[in-house]
C-alpha cells in the first residue's frame, strides 16, 4: 500500500508504460532489493523518468509494500543545489530507497547528500542514475545471481592480489598498487545493507594506492558529458597518469578534452584517481554510451576524483567524481608468488 498523506507523485500508479519494462522493474524489485511486504520504500525519480518509475511502482504494488513516490521538478528547479527536505525527511523511516533520475550538471551534491543518509542508516539503495528504456530492456534483463557469482570470485582475487595490471588494443597500458588498507568491494546488483548499489550492477571496486600509465578512453567518460559525447571509439581521450594524478589528456575532439579536463580540476583531489574498478555484467555484450550500464561491461573502469572513502576507507575527499571506461581488456593480477590473468581481449577466464 502507499502512504496518501505524503504521496508526492499519485500518477506513477496511472502513468502507461512499455510491457517490456516489466521484468527488468521485477528484477530490481524482487532479485536485486529482495522487498519485503513490511518494508517502507522511498522513490525518487523526475519527469524525464516517469514511465521507468511507474513500472517500479507496478512492482512494488505487486509485493504490497508501503512505498512513497516524489518527482523532483515538483519539489526544487533542476539543477538541484540541494535534495529536497521532504525526501530526506521520508528516507528516514525506509528501509530501501530508489533513485531513478536522469542527472544534470553539478548535482553530485544533492546526490551525496541522499547517500550520506543511505549509509548512515545502512539502508539498500538502487542507483539508476540515467536509467534509460534502452537499459531497462538490456542491462536490467541480466541474470544478477549469475553476475553475483562471477563477481564473488573477482574479489576473492583481488583481495588476495597486490596489483593489477592491464593493457588494450586501443592503447591503455596502466598499473595499479593496492593499498591494504582500503578495501573492496562488489556491486554485483544483489544489494545489501553493506554497500548501495547501482542498477544494472556488476562491478568490483576499490581505491587504489596508485596508479600509473595510460588509460586510453575508447568507451565512455561519466556523469553529464557521457550524454554530451557518446561512445568515443572513434575519437578516444588518452589520459597520462603519474603518481595517481592526471598529467596529461589528449583527444582529436578538443571540446571533449577541454571539458574533461576542466571537470577534473573542480576541486585538489578531482585530478585523482579515486575508484579503480572490474565491470562483472556478462548481460551486457557492448557499450550503448551511457555510463549507468556501460561501467559494468566486462573489463576495466576507473574514476577519478571522490573515492567513495566510508566504504573504501580511502581517508581524502573529492566534489566530484567522473568514470571512465575502456574496451578489450587484458587484466593480470598479481602478488609476491607471480601473476595470473584473469581477462583476455575483454573476455573472463575465471570459472564461477
Amino acid at each position: 500500500m502507499v502512504d496518501q498523506a505524503t504521496q508526492a507523485a499519485p500518477d506513477l500508479r496511472t502513468t502507461a508504460f512499455p510491457p517490456e519494462f516489466t521484468p527488468g522493474a521485477r528484477n530490481a524489485v524482487t532479485t536485486c532489493l529482495r522487498i519485503q511486504p513490511n518494508e517502507k520504500v522511498t522513490l525518487i525519480t523526475d519527469e524525464r523518468c516517469l514511465t521507468i518509475a511507474a513500472s517500479l511502482v507496478a512492482e512494488l504494488d505487486q509485493i504490497g509494500c508501503t512505498w512513497n513516490a516524489f518527482v523532483l521538478e515538483a519539489l526544487a528547479p533542476r539543477p538541484l543545489i540541494d535534495l529536497p527536505s521532504a525526501i530526506l525527511e521520508d528516507m528516514e523511516s525506509s528501509q530501501v530507497s530508489i533513485f531513478a533520475v536522469e542527472v544534470q550538471p553539478n548535482e553530485l551534491h544533492s546526490r551525496m547528500q541522499m547517500t550520506d543518509v543511505v549509509n548512515r542508516r545502512r539502508m539498500r539503495h538502487a542507483h539508476m542514475v540515467n536509467i534509460t528504456p534502452e537499459i531497462m530492456t538490456q542491462g536490467m534483463r541480466a541474470d544478477f545471481l549469475a553476475i553475483d557469482r562471477l563477481s564473488q570470485a573477482v574479489l576473492d582475487k583481488v583481495r588476495a592480489a597486490t596489483y593489477v595490471r592491464a593493457t588494450t588494443p586501443a592503447g591503455t597500458d596502466i598499473h595499479a598498487q593496492l593499498n591494504p588498507d582500503y578495501r573492496w568491494f562488489k556491486t554485483s546488483g544483489i544489494i545489501s545493507t553493506e554497500k548501495w548499489g547501482n542498477l544494472p550492477g556488476g562491478e568490483c571496486f576499490t581505491a587504489p594506492g596508485e596508479v600509473n600509465g595510460v588509460f586510453v578512453v575508447d568507451g565512455v567518460v561519466g556523469d553529464f558529458l557521457c550524454a554530451r559525447y557518446g561512445i568515443l571509439r572513434a575519437h578516444p581521450l588518452t589520459i597520462n597518469i603519474e603518481g595517481n594524478r592526471i598529467t596529461r589528456v589528449s583527444s582529436e575532439n578538443k571540446a571533449l578534452e577541454r571539458d574533461f579536463w576542466a571537470y577534473t580540476h573542480t576541486d585538489e583531489n578531482s585530478d585523482r584517481v579515486g575508484e579503480f574498478a572490474i565491470g562483472t555484467n556478462i548481460g551486457v555484450d557492448r557499450v550503448i554510451g551511457n555510463i549507468l550500464q556501460d561501467e559494468k561491461f566486462p573489463g576495466i573502469h576507473i574514476a577519478f576524483g571522490d573515492p567513495y572513502g566510508a566504504h573504501t576507507g580511502a581517508p581524502w575527499k573529492s566534489s566530484t567524481h567522473i568514470d571512465v571506461v575502456g574496451l578489450e581488456f587484458s587484466i593480470w593480477l598479481g602478488d609476491a608468488q607471480g601473476e595470473e590473468q584473469i581477462m583476455r581481449d575483454g573476455q573472463f577466464l575465471l570459472d564461477a
